[in-house]
């Protein structure tokens, strides 16, 4: 049952935190609204409270034009209009003026740009271009002409395909489509209290890390990963990255800090920026890390982004467990990720002891 007074209280306040929680009628006027709208405050003898839309409804009420509270939260409205506005993007062979994204997405010009940024953590030419480079590595790694590829990826000229390709392909076009011919990759093998572990890097940084139970199959899925590339022995400054990491699986500690080349889709990357924020010790459901990047709805695609990681441990995606407390899967093994979250939950217990007893 409703508190009426607590209600009450929450519509004196206009207290937008207790949308979802109660809706409130105005009998005079025979309509029903959320507790933050913004039209006047009616009398208190005129005010009636519900737990449901149908409960409102069903006494006869409308909904509000103001507030609509029969469209979902202010919240899943904007995620609703930004991921209509992606699609524009993610459609388009063009990048999209401003007022063309506004209107797909349905709200005001002035707000677009702002709610856009505030869901997806970029701004709508950032998200089109990390889009735009995903086709272009997919079509690429088909074995598509890098010409052909360019513009059907949305390229307007080859040559800021060219410019962008370094960065985000980790190579050029033409040695990616060549499975990364051309390009140089070292690699260390080391063994670590869960296997065999397999660190390898570009000039850029580390581009894969794997976990296994012997060596050989560890060197075969690096040049499956890249058929073309010059893969060699490495030594020095990596095998130092390798031990960091074998260091790490012994005694975890805070999460481990080291230069990545890893490239993915404008999603993934928002999911594997958010993996990285969970830290040694503890874990997050699918459903809350897709809260996190504000697209509650992208659970499975979350599930998705965590199996295609490359790069185990730097990107923590054994950290991440189903709603039901259940493990869920890992590309190298269920028992590997029970191992690793023994550990670190038995690293981080001292801490969490010491923390509360200040």
């Amino acid at each position: 049952m409703l508190d009426f007074d607590q209600c009450w209280a929450a519509l004196e306040r206009r207290d937008a935190s207790a949308d979802g929680k109660f809706l409130y009628g105005v009998r005079t006027t025979g309509v029903y609204c959320r507790p933050g709208c913004t039209s006047r405050l009616p009398l208190r003898k005129n005010t009636m409270f519900f737990g449901t839309l149908a409960e409102a409804e069903a006494a006869g009420l409308r909904a509000c034009k103001r507030c609509r509270p029969a469209d979902g939260s202010p919240a899943q409205r904007h995620l609703a209009a930004v991921e209509r506005a992606c699609a524009l993007l993610e459609k388009s062979d063009t990048m999209p003026s401003l007022g063309e994204l506004a209107d797909a997405a349905g709200i005001s010009r002035f707000h677009f740009h702002r709610v856009f940024k505030q869901i997806t953590g970029a701004t709508p030419r950032d998200y089109a271009r990390t889009h735009r480079l995903g086709r272009f590595a997919e079509k690429l790694d088909a074995g598509e002409p890098v010409t052909e590829a360019i513009y059907a990826s949305g390229f307007g000229s080859s040559s800021r395909a060219y410019e962008a390709a370094p960065a985000a392909l980790g190579m050029t076009p033409g040695a990616r489509r060549r499975g990364g011919s051309g390009q140089t990759i070292r690699f260390v093998t080391v063994g670590t209290p869960l296997g065999w572990a397999l660190v390898a890097a570009t000039g850029r940084g580390i581009c894969m890390t794997a976990l296994a139970d012997d060596r050989d199959s560890l060197v075969d899925a690096l040049k499956q990963r890249f058929p073309a590339a010059v893969v060699i022995a490495g030594d020095g400054e990596l095998k130092d990255w390798a031990d960091r990491i074998v260091g790490f699986i012994t005694a975890p500690g805070q999460n481990l800090d080291l230069p990545l080349d890893i490239q993915g889709t404008a999603f993934q990357a928002r999911v594997w920026r958010a993996l990285q924020k969970i830290p040694p010790g503890r874990t997050a459901t699918y459903t809350e890390i897709a809260a996190a990047i504000g697209q509650p709805k992208a659970v499975r695609a979350v599930a998705q982004a965590c199996a295609t990681n490359k790069v185990a441990l730097l990107v923590p995606c054994h950290r991440v467990i189903r709603s039901d407390g259940e493990l869920g899967g890992y590309r190298w093994g269920v028992e590997r990720k029970r191992a690793l979250l023994s550990r670190e939950r038995a690293a981080a217990a001292p801490e969490r002891a010491h923390e509360a007893a200040d």
